[in-house]
């Protein structure tokens, strides 16, 4: 090796000089001598001075070094020359090579890319399995950031439960002197497109709440639907009183205070009463058997309406409890049984599903569904608008298979959103089952 000239040239690279650094640094090597370290060097200049295909080329040489190592940088370095240069799948190549090297302290960087470059060659999935990855990587210092795009991926597959979530994990990971607006404005989004329009509205107001950051188009559009939705339900909604009144059977201008028809609704007509025809004392012993049987209506009226008040609160306190902690009808235990029968019988998944699945998502829940299985149901995750089901499949044919069945609150019912195989072998070794 030239020393004098790969001195000179790390000096040019020490003071930004990119030009200087590649021209210097290719004298510092002889013919058909492989330097890992020049060539690492060259690798990063072309990179600053835009010549991706060079800096490739540069990092390819330097991998060539076996003495020097350093695979998983060089790969990763190189994936990401390969990607800014237009060649994504060399770079999903390269920096799958980068992420298998055991000893690469900071695989994160080469998930990023990864994800990157698997986004430009449409695969979504692993592009979101790629973030994952870089997200649980204990050496990012920034994983809300992973966490973001996992987001964007889920949005894109369809799976808007699952991009909450990711959003919800980015802004519980970012720090003070980080801006937040950017990941509310995308959790707004998420929530319209999973019918939850409370929490959208909440989100898009904490995306504005200072006033730095500007919706998008299409974010400022389900900002101002989750608004409209939420008045138009506000307008809907009954008072308390009249909801509970009109779930009591009360209604059509019967006055529930007034059970006996005291209040001249019920009263005859004057020519009936035969007035004209009765003396003084008759009226006066009428008029005092009649209030005696009023205070006896009366007191009659108000037990009446007391037990019967009571008895609601009762009915209408147990329903509104099995709610919120859950339970619906049918099931979920009921609803994921249903499933796996409809794929035995060949019938389609549709009505099972939440309405707006695409046709694509429905025919990958179709695909993972065993044909002829008993279904074992292990455990049920319980929320008031979200549920998982975790079942075991016993196979016709021998063995078994777990799932987990993502469902959301469809009126009293359930609607499934998602169907995962789960592998016990990950499980036990944590790998990640939900991609």
């Amino acid at each position: 090796m030239n020393q004098q000239a790969y001195e000179s040239g790390k000096l040019a690279y020490q003071n930004s000089d990119w030009i200087g650094a590649v021209t210097r640094l290719a004298a510092a090597t002889e013919a058909g001598e492989v330097s890992g370290e020049v060539e690492h060097l060259r690798g990063n200049a072309y990179m600053k001075l835009g010549q991706f295909d060079s800096a490739a080329r540069s990092y390819e040489a330097a991998l060539a070094d076996a003495a020097y190592g350093k695979r998983g940088p060089l790969q990763c370095n190189r994936g990401r020359a390969l990607l800014a240069a237009g060649r994504a799948q060399d770079a999903v190549a390269a920096l799958t090579d980068a992420v298998a090297d055991p000893d690469y302290s900071t695989p994160y960087k080469a998930y990023m890319a990864l994800g990157s470059a698997y986004e430009q060659v449409g695969d979504t999935r692993k592009a979101g399995m790629a973030y994952r990855s870089a997200a649980i990587d204990e050496s990012n210092p920034s994983p809300a950031v992973a966490l973001t795009r996992l987001g964007s991926c889920f949005m894109r597959l369809g799976r808007a439960v699952d991009a909450v979530e990711a959003y919800r994990t980015a802004l519980d990971f970012t720090t003070p002197l980080e801006s937040q607006n950017k990941i509310w404005s995308d959790l707004g989004l998420a929530y319209v497109a999973a019918n939850r329009m409370s929490e959208a509205v909440d989100a898009f107001a904490h995306a504005t709440a200072d006033g730095t950051y500007a919706l998008s188009p299409e974010a400022q559009a389900s900002y101002d639907a989750a608004r409209k939705a939420m008045a138009a339900l506000a307008e809907r909604r009954p008072s308390e009183t009249d909801a509970f009144l009109a779930a009591a059977g009360y209604g059509g201008g019967y006055d529930p205070l007034d059970p006996t028809g005291e209040s001249g609704e019920l009263m005859p007509s004057p020519e009936d009463t035969g007035f004209f025809s009765v003396t003084e004392e008759d009226l006066v012993q009428a008029d005092k058997k009649e209030r005696k049987v009023r205070r006896k209506h009366r007191r009659t009226g108000l037990k009446i309406f007391i037990t019967i008040l009571v008895l609601l609160l009762l009915v209408v306190g147990a329903g509104v409890f099995a709610y919120v902690r859950g339970y619906g009808w049918p099931t979920q235990e009921a609803v994921a049984e249903q499933l796996f029968s409809a794929k035995a019988d060949g019938v389609e998944l549709s009505e099972y599903v939440v309405e707006g699945t695409s046709d694509a998502v429905i025919d990958e829940m179709y695909d993972v569904l065993p044909t002829d299985a008993t279904v074992q149901i292990n455990a049920v995750d319980r929320s008031m608008t979200d549920s998982t089901v975790h079942l075991t499949a016993k196979l016709s044919a021998g063995g078994e298979q777990d799932y987990v069945i993502s469902m959301r609150r469809d009126g009293v019912s359930w609607k499934v959103v998602d169907v995962t195989p789960e592998y016990r072998s990950q499980d036990q070794t944590g790998t990640d089952t939900t991609d």
